[in-house]
């Protein structure tokens, strides 16, 4: 319990830099964008796409040690992370993108 603790806290950190608009070098592809391609990408919304990834990750963090063994629990918590990771990187290629 006290790794998923302890990763669960620098997720939300993470989650905190993000927010604040201080973490944009770890944003992976925005790093190696030219600046051309930066151009296109409206970085308050990709911040907050990653702000909230990275809560979620932290719940899943968290709860993996919660569910123990039930695999049924696991599996449903995988399928939420999926999820979301995938509606995520929709979001990200869509609504933080510049017209």
């Amino acid at each position: 319990m006290i790794p998923a603790i302890i990763f669960s806290l620098l997720f939300i950190v993470l989650a905190i830099v993000f927010y604040l608009g201080k973490g944009d070098k770890l944003i992976a592809g925005y790093n190696t964008a030219s600046e051309e391609d930066r151009k296109k990408v409206n970085i308050q919304r990709l911040r907050i796409l990653m702000s909230c990834i990275s809560v979620i990750t932290a719940a899943f963090c968290v709860s993996m040690p919660i569910v123990g063994n039930n695999i049924q629990a696991q599996l449903g918590a995988v399928a939420v992370l999926f999820v979301a990771i995938i509606f995520v990187v929709i979001l990200a290629n869509t609504w933080a993108r510049k017209k």
